[in-house]
């Protein structure tokens, strides 16, 4: 493998990686946060990347379609939140687990009644059609590198929200003692509403951001859920670096897998997750 083509697989592997970290930085919030098992986030995914094929043409720009989504997504989580996750906090996990396993039934069939079966593309804006030349014959496309940027801002401000601002400090009491901090007068009930609309909007601005090159599709979802799932067990439930670094792992382990060890390439990511958790079996940042 030559540089530039290096170069090229170590770029997507970033995008990848970045794009994972949106998807399981919600999750792992969702999870470690309020203790809920999850199995719909994928469909939140889905529901952006099908914002994006719908608000598009209706905005004529991608970037207000993803704003005004990212607004729409987190109202969604919002009132899901109300509506029937707050009433499963305290049940068996198992009630959890087939809550959200119904819940990706019921996305399916409504995304099937609104927007039909078909496969569906999101155009790249012409803003950001232009591309790095690498060689005569290979360059890399400029809208990856804009969501690797988008991705970066989000995660610089996740950072920033859960460790610089009073909200955030209020969401790691609410985790580390959810009794202690209601004792001393934090709202739980609103926290929890705040990290599931967040990680609900998270996964559907990954979705909107990855529809033009990934293409809007039924069940997209599940093929990213387990993805997350294991990003979320490799870094720790609950840690939001641990998922970061995580995600940058598995894009680095899956797409040069591909590349150099395609036969194996399917059980790569799986074999790294076995090797963390027999060295690490919290992960590798705890909560």
């Amino acid at each position: 493998m030559d540089f530039p083509s290096f170069l090229i697989q170590l770029l997507n592997s970033l995008q990848y990686g970045l794009l994972l970290f949106m998807l399981a930085a919600g999750l792992t919030l969702i999870f470690g946060i309020m203790g809920v098992v999850n199995l719909a986030h994928g469909s939140f995914y889905m529901l952006g990347a099908y914002l994006a094929y719908a608000l598009s043409p209706l905005f004529g720009s991608l970037t207000l379609a993803i704003l005004g989504g990212a607004v729409l997504a987190v109202v969604f989580g919002l009132a899901l939140e109300w509506l029937l996750f707050r009433h499963f906090y305290k049940r068996d996990h198992l009630d959890q687990v087939l809550l959200t396993f119904g819940l990706i039934y019921i996305f399916e069939e409504m995304r099937s009644i609104l927007w039909g079966d078909d496969v569906h593309g999101v155009a790249i804006p012409e803003a950001l059609g232009w591309s790095i030349q690498l060689t005569e014959n290979l360059s890399y496309p400029g809208y990856r590198i804009f969501m690797m940027g988008v991705c970066v801002a989000l995660a610089l401000g996740l950072y920033c929200l859960i460790n610089q601002t009073r909200l955030g400090m209020k969401i790691r009491a609410g985790a580390f003692n959810r009794d202690m901090a209601e004792a001393l007068g934090i709202n739980i009930k609103l926290i929890h509403a705040v990290v599931f609309a967040l990680g609900v909007g998270l996964a559907a601005v990954a979705g909107m951001i990855a529809a033009p090159i990934a293409s809007v599709y039924p069940n997209m979802g599940s093929s990213v859920l387990i993805m997350c799932f294991v990003v979320v067990v490799i870094g720790g439930i609950g840690s939001v670096r641990g998922a970061l670094i995580s995600a940058l792992l598995v894009g680095l382990v899956d797409t040069f897998g591909k590349v150099l060890l395609p036969s194996l390439a399917g059980m790569l990511v799986y074999m790294l997750m076995a090797a963390v958790l027999l060295w690490k079996p919290e992960g590798l940042f705890k909560q």
